[in-house]
């Protein structure tokens, strides 16, 4: 008679689960004892459960598919919070497994004792403790059904002593796909749809991540009404490529193009996104939002249209309606904004051979023309996901995954982790900040355990460098950034990766096709500018206030050379340019 931890293993395998992530524990015994016993589930080791969930959110977002990680009982599965706030908010399926004291104990104040089903209340969809051996395999269809189609987290918490409990009959194993569905508007809502952009004469679309799929009938929908397309940061792997329409980023990592294209949009076709910074919005303009989930409607922006559905279903059937335009003026204005500003944006990612410290922008570019046309991209949020964001290209088939809404640091290695596990032949490339990688440094002994041949770029600035940059701009002198780091690269060689470490900017190719051509994991630790600006497409009053602030300050504080440096590497480069 198979245990309930036989059946998880089971009902897991043959809805498509391959791998689980997490650290052994005690109260855990049962489910890794049903692992060790199925040669069709593999166990990745992590070194920190806040990674297990990191790396099963990554290989979810990659694959679409439901993914695993498991925590032992109180402080194991409360590290996993961070990752699964993160796979919540990125809206990817994951199933975590948390393990319980013994459930004679729950509620007496035993060692360890938590109440998981309550503390991931916030980060999940569905979260239910098994009562019972016999409970538990339909407390487990219903926690992958809703992670599947609610397409977020579902916490099934176990104690210990259940995993190993007979189920009592010989169960089939459970078995959960994605239910196939088309969801688009009403007829009614497409016709008013059409007839607000019949009528506009300077349309801009704003894609996102959910227009996923649908990049032909996107840039046709562009074609005919002649509008620029602005993409969200996580619409850029989905939207920019083959797309003569694309003027960019808007955001706080975005632009000027992609701004201006916005704020002089008199009708906004906002598709598949919910980006979030209000005041990139365009103020009097007509504004239609479709959205697969029709509560997240309306939340940043007023709006005049709502429409309920994904942007692969409803574009087919909206393109019939909409007239061909002729007058293209807001497109070829917004086109050759774009132009422009990607010329300035290109002129920043040189670097002379002999002059330190490397910029940072030369670095990304340099990985982008190396890396390979189907690589997977993971950044830390910080300074690496603003070099990303403005100079990794995307082809169709490249990906890019980061902690895009959640906005956590660290997330770049473990990432990298679920994403080298699933795809193991595919190059994957992370790009680290110093501070990232140090936060979870013991995921380097993941890869080296694990045998996963992931790639880190390592951009060490010795500081936690957006963080001064949000100090700058609020007109306070940096404090507590400073990052005495020693040489990552001597610690990650101790490790057993192949390691370089780049300090002139003419080393950095060679180290960079060494790394990508290794066998197995490798680390290039790259020396980059601390006082490299990466401002925003529209610097609002009190920011400039705050900037001119943080000069008189820094300057009375004595650091004067501080102030220096910033001005003669950002204000001198731009001239130059």
């Amino acid at each position: 008679m198979p245990t309930f931890a036989d059946h998880v293993i089971a009902s897991l395998k043959a809805s498509g689960v391959r791998r689980l992530y997490g650290l052994p524990g005690d109260s855990l015994n049962g489910l890794t004892d049903a692992i060790r016993r199925d040669d069709g589930v593999d166990w990745v080791h992590v070194r920190h459960e806040e990674s297990a969930a990191f790396a099963a959110a990554a290989e979810a977002g990659l694959t679409g598919e439901l993914n695993v990680c498991v925590g032992s009982c109180g402080p194991g599965n409360l590290h996993l919070i961070n990752g699964l706030f993160d796979a919540q908010r990125s809206r990817v399926p994951v199933l975590a497994i948390a393990a319980q004291i013994p459930g004679s104990e729950i509620g007496s104040g035993y060692f360890q004792e938590t109440r998981p089903q309550e503390l991931f209340a916030e980060c999940s969809v569905y979260a239910e403790v098994v009562t019972s051996p016999e409970s538990g395999p339909r407390i487990l269809e219903m926690a992958m059904r809703a992670a599947v189609e609610r397409r977020g987290v579902a916490v099934v918490v176990v104690p210990g002593e259940i995993f190993l409990a007979k189920t009592g009959r010989d169960l089939a194993p459970t078995v959960v796909r994605p239910a196939r569905t088309v969801v688009r508007p009403d007829d009614d809502a497409l016709n008013e749809a059409a007839a607000l952009l019949n009528d506009g004469q300077r349309v801009t679309i704003l894609a996102g991540v959910g227009a996923a799929g649908a990049h032909d009938d996107l840039v046709r929908l562009a074609e005919t009404v002649k509008a620029p397309i602005v993409h969200a940061l996580r619409g850029k792997e989905h939207v920019e490529y083959d797309n003569p329409y694309d003027v960019g980023l808007t955001g706080l990592l975005g632009f000027a193009s992609g701004y201006k294209a916005i704020e002089e949009a008199d009708t906004l076709l906002m598709l598949g996104t919910d980006f979030p910074y209000r005041q990139f919005y365009p103020r009097g303009a007509k504004v239609i939002q479709l959205d697969i989930r029709g509560e997240q409607i309306g939340r940043r922006t007023h709006v005049d249209l709502p429409l309920v559905g994904s942007v692969r279903d409803t574009l087919p059937a909206l393109l019939p309606l909409l007239t061909v335009k002729r007058e293209r003026k807001h497109l070829d204005e917004a086109l050759a904004h774009y132009a422009r500003t990607r010329k300035s944006l290109d002129a920043l990612a040189v670097n002379d051979r002999e002059r330190t410290p490397i910029h940072p922008q030369f670095v990304a570019r340099t990985i982008d023309r190396l890396a390979d046309q189907d690589a997977v991209f993971t950044v830390d949020v910080g300074s690496p996901v603003v070099w990303a964001a403005r100079y990794l290209t995307f082809n169709g088939q490249r990906r890019l995954l980061g902690s895009f809404n959640h906005g956590s640091m660290a997330c770049a290695l473990p990432h990298a982790v679920g994403a080298q596990a699933a795809y193991p032949g595919r190059q994957v490339v992370s790009l680290s900040g110093d501070g990232g990688l140090t936060m979870l440094l013991g995921e380097l002994f993941t890869l080296r355990q694990n045998r996963l041949p992931a790639k880190i770029v390592v951009f060490n600035n010795g500081s936690l460098n957006f963080v001064e940059l949000e100090m700058k701009a609020a007109g306070i002198v940096n404090y507590a950034t400073e990052l005495d780091n020693p040489q990552l690269a001597e610690v990650a060689a101790a490790i057993g990766l192949w390691t370089r470490r780049v300090e002139r900017p003419g080393d950095l190719e060679d180290a960079l096709k060494d790394a990508f051509a290794h066998e197995g994991p490798a680390l290039v630790e790259v020396m980059t500018a601390r006082q490299e600006l990466s401002v925003p497409p529209a610097v609002t009053g009190e920011q400039a206030k705050g900037f001119a602030l943080y000069a008189i300050r820094t300057i009375l504080s004595g650091r004067g050379e501080e102030l220096l440096d910033l001005v003669t590497t950002n204000v001198a480069r731009r001239i130059l340019h």
